[in-house]
């Protein structure tokens, strides 16, 4: 297996990386938001479509 951030062979200990450092450059992507998961939820609430039709969730 290679590491995803430089394609050298994984070390054990950090595995899927290489190297700590690797693994601390791929974090710092999770937290500057360079990686994102995607969603079909709008930002900000309040921007949401209202439809007639909707029904509100409501807590069990």
């Amino acid at each position: 297996m290679s590491c995803p951030n430089c394609g050298r062979d994984t070390q054990q200990a950090y595995r899927p990386f290489c190297s700590k450092r690797c693994a601390d450059l791929d974090l710092a992507n999770w937290f500057n938001g360079s990686y994102a998961v995607p969603s079909v939820e709008p930002e900000d609430p309040e921007d949401a479509p209202q439809g007639a039709g909707e029904t509100p969730l409501r807590p069990h």
